[in-house]
């Protein structure tokens, strides 16, 4: 079977606006996490990335090293919030790209 230009050219759009897609999804994560005592907030992006901290007035309470260690905390919970989500529009990308390559056009 042979395929026209018409049909490979639609393929070809069809696989980089599933890429694009892809990209731009992985693009939008970003994951708030509050440590538990709430006096620290963090956002990061989809590569664990920080984007923001946010301390409370009362953080400072809690001394420099157990803030430290509270950051630390919350930054590497809110990473592996994002990991997973990065995982999963991964997963959902590769099974549907996987889908579109398998595709024939009749």
């Amino acid at each position: 079977m042979t395929w026209g230009m018409d049909e490979l050219e639609a393929r070809a759009r069809a696989q980089l606006s599933r890429m694009q897609d892809f990209s731009d999804r992985l693009g939008a994560i970003t994951v708030r996490e509050t440590s538990p005592d709430g006096l620290v907030s963090i956002e990061v992006d989809g590569v664990g990335g920080g984007r923001e901290i946010v301390l409370s007035p009362r953080a400072d309470r809690l001394g420099a090293a157990r803030l430290g260690e509270t950051v630390v905390a919350t930054a590497a919970l809110a990473a592996q919030r994002a990991f997973a989500q990065r995982a999963r529009v991964t997963e959902e990308f590769a099974e549907s790209f996987a889908e579109l390559l398998g595709s024939r056009p009749r």
